[in-house]
């Protein structure tokens, strides 16, 4: 599997991801309820981890300096 995001593009991943997931633990943020919502914080986290997105593949985007296989 080639990556297909870039480093900055991981940075802000890896932001949105633990700024998500601290949401739905409802330590310093108040119980709305919807604090669930927050856990799909993991997916930008496991994207930024393994510098590889499925969706950039699909619509045959990359972030990367590394050219990507059509």
């Amino acid at each position: 599997m080639n990556t297909n995001i870039g480093p900055l593009d991981r940075a802000i991943r890896v932001i949105i991801g633990v700024a998500l997931i601290a949401y739905a633990i409802p330590y310093g943020f108040p119980e709305t309820g919807w604090n669930w919502i927050g856990w799909i914080g993991v997916i930008p986290l496991i994207t930024a981890l393994i510098g590889f997105c499925p969706l950039y593949r699909m619509i045959g985007m990359s972030t990367s300096h590394h050219p990507h296989p059509q």
